[in-house]
């Protein structure tokens, strides 16, 4: 791998031009994200446009909207887009998700800022992929509430620092879990991030439980586990470790 791009099985990402550089994090979600059936998909803060491409090598017949604040990388997004097998399946706007209007998504995904209180990098760009003072939480799940079809699904990855402070912004969209999976890098390590997926909440639904499961990423000696390689094995081109 270079150190400017991503080669996949399907698509190569180049993300010299983005603050931040493909991540587990980012390919986690593009996998585990339940998508079957979805016609219209929202990537929120694509950054390189990874998750989207995700989303179209997964999804043959849907449409692909991926949203990015900062110009360089919604540059680098749509390059990528281009050059993949999906090109005309799939758009970049440049622009801020919290004005953004279109009709609705049946999946919107997103590997938000997770930052809340922390020291700044001086790096302007870094700073707003990386801090979520331009996108919090509470903006994040009440404008994806408000485009989201009605059995749509909002699925994000998160630190579980945050897990309350998430539950409670989606909550209050009227979302609610129906999925959560605890990330954890092998047994005994505490669990570090969080995939959870909503749908809007309807009357007679309150209390119903979600389900719950855990993903380990290595085994005990340091192989990759069956079930991570189940999970990323239709992206990744080299799983050997």
């Amino acid at each position: 791998m270079s150190n400017h791009y991503f080669q996949f099985k399907q698509f190569t990402v180049w993300h010299d031009r983005c603050a931040m550089k493909i991540g587990t994090d980012g390919v986690l979600l593009g996998a585990w994200a339940p998508a079957e059936g979805a016609r219209r998909v929202l990537d929120v803060g694509t950054g390189s446009g990874l998750i989207a491409l995700q989303m179209a090598q997964r999804l043959p017949e849907a449409q692909i909207v991926a949203i990015e604040l900062d110009p360089s990388a919604a540059g680098q997004a749509t390059e990528n887009f281009a050059a993949s097998p999906w090109s005309e399946r799939m758009e970049v706007v440049c622009g801020d998700f919290a004005h953004f209007t279109a009709s609705p998504f049946d999946l919107i995904l997103s590997n938000p800022p997770y930052f809340s209180h922390a020291l700044r990098n001086p790096d302007a760009s870094r700073c707003m992929a990386r801090h979520n003072d331009t996108l919090p939480y509470t903006t994040l799940f009440r404008q994806s509430a408000a485009l989201l079809a009605p059995h749509g699904q909002v699925c994000v990855i998160v630190p579980t620092e945050v897990e309350h402070e998430v539950m409670d912004a989606a909550w209050f969209s009227n979302l609610r879990l129906i999925h959560a999976t605890r990330l954890y890098t092998k047994a005994g390590k505490p669990c570090k991030r969080l995939l959870l997926a909503f749908t809007p909440r309807s009357e007679g639904e309150y209390g119903l439980q979600p389900l719950t499961d855990e993903l380990y990423i290595h085994d005990p000696d340091g192989s990759y586990s069956t079930g991570y390689r189940q999970l990323t094995e239709p992206f990744y081109l080299n799983l050997n470790r």
